[in-house]
């Protein structure tokens, strides 16, 4: 078994309890994927599998190489590949196929993708400052203010937050909560917000809080 799958994000909606209850929950389509490459630790130095994400329109845009590539796996083109621990010791072939189903007795997983970019923005969006007096003339309204010294050390010491590019960064969020696993549609529910704009990948793991994990 494979530690994890490739998805992509669809967007949020909400699950209705039968007492009511309402639960936001974040929908990705988790693969279907298929085993790429094999990584043994005779030939690589690790022990590894590497899937890429079934895409019906990879094989128009496949170089000579990546072809060579999957033509030894037996499979079709992908254009997203990423590598996943082993579970077990389930034997795992080149060309096998991996859906949500690996999810079906998972309680939490680790959700990993890249946050919304949001361009070069002020202080007080980027790292919650306060801002200065909102009053008529005071000229100083989100700006940082001072951030060095007068005669020592006459500096700008590391680490000051100031304003610079916000956003697109490599996020993992862990133990979120699985909701649902619909094998049939690919589909794997989550409970609260997953980062990532709707369309993104996400790479989806196994918690190292869940039993046997």
């Amino acid at each position: 078994m494979v530690e994890g799958l490739i998805g992509k994000k669809v967007g949020m909606t909400q699950l209705f309890a039968e007492d009511g209850t309402v639960t936001p929950v974040t929908v990705i389509e988790a693969g279907p994927c298929v085993v790429v490459q094999l990584k043994t630790q005779d030939k690589d130095g690790y022990e590894a599998v590497q899937l890429g994400l079934v895409d019906a329109g990879a094989a128009k845009r496949a170089n000579k190489a990546m072809r060579g590539k999957h033509a030894a796996a037996d499979v079709p083109p992908t254009r997203i590949q990423r590598e996943f621990r082993r579970v077990g010791d389930d034997e795992i072939k080149l060309g096998d196929p991996i859906s949500v189903e690996i999810f079906q007795d998972v309680a939490n997983v680790d959700l990993v993708g890249v946050s919304k970019g949001k361009g070069f923005q002020g202080v007080m969006k980027r790292h919650g400052f306060g801002g200065g007096k909102a009053s008529h003339g005071s000229m100083h309204h989100r700006a940082p203010g001072s951030i060095g010294q007068s005669a020592w050390p006459s500096k700008v010491m590391r680490g000051m937050r100031g304003p610079g590019h916000m956003g697109s960064r490599r996020i993992t969020l862990k133990n979120a909560k699985v909701v649902r696993v619909d094998a049939e549609k690919n589909l794997l529910l989550v409970k609260g917000a997953v980062p990532g704009s709707r369309g993104s990948t996400v790479l989806i793991r196994r918690a190292k809080s869940n039993s046997g994990s």
